[in-house]
């Protein structure tokens, strides 16, 4: 079905084109080419940062290690959640913050959610229980990060957060961590590369998210 609508848009605006005098004609075409330049650049540039944001590491001391969600089996982290969990227990290890905030939510079928799996791989790799805290209702990046700036408020600590996600995730985090207001650094996993396809993936994220807000693009979601 939409093919045919999209093919009877294509047919109209071809018909339309055919009866312009030759000189809105031309217009139009320079318009086009002008827009789709901007798009095509605009696009470009977002590429590069986000590129140029998963080779960049910050680590001040914060309040609180934030650990975005990521795939579990069954209570067991996927190699890119176990990933992030060993940056993260390398960092509070290290000193940078006095609390771990894991985060993720419960997908149909599963015994239970990320939060809770990241929460149990790191009291078994030492942090303390006191340590850590669990955010288990976000389903994307803007609804963990949103929760989890209500879970810094909740035990009095300020909005200075360290975000530990896989390398390419830098440049989105970092703005959609603005967009609900916390003061976000940023600790790629060791272990997770940023190839060329989740690049482009969040590219159009980023692209989009800027465009009409995450949170808006959270929802669409």
């Amino acid at each position: 079905m939409r093919a045919v609508v999209v093919a009877l848009v294509v047919t109209g605006v071809a018909v339309v084109a055919l009866r312009m005098p030759g000189r809105l004609l031309r217009r139009l075409v320079r318009a086009l080419a002008w827009v789709t330049g901007v798009v095509v650049l605009y696009v470009a540039v977002t590429f590069v940062q986000v590129w140029w944001a998963s080779g960049r590491v910050d680590e001040p001391r914060s309040s609180a290690i934030i650990v975005l969600g990521a795939a579990q089996w069954n209570g067991k982290p996927s190699p890119v959640l176990k990933a992030r969990l060993d940056q993260a227990a390398k960092l509070y290890q290290h000193g940078v913050a006095p609390t771990v905030i894991v985060t993720g939510s419960k997908k149909d079928g599963d015994r239970v959610g990320e939060g809770f799996a990241g929460y149990d791989y790191l009291r078994s790799e030492g942090i303390p229980e006191q340590a850590l805290k669990i955010e288990s209702t976000g389903t994307d990046t803007y609804e963990e990060l949103s929760a989890a700036g209500h879970i810094l408020d909740q035990a009095g600590l300020n909005r200075q957060v360290v975000l530990v996600s896989s390398p390419y995730h830098a440049h989105r985090a970092k703005a959609i961590a603005e967009e609900v207001g916390l003061d976000a650094h940023f600790s790629g996993s060791a272990e997770d590369e940023a190839a060329l396809k989740p690049l482009l993936r969040e590219t159009a994220a980023v692209s989009a998210g800027r465009l009409i807000s995450y949170r808006r693009l959270s929802n669409l979601q």
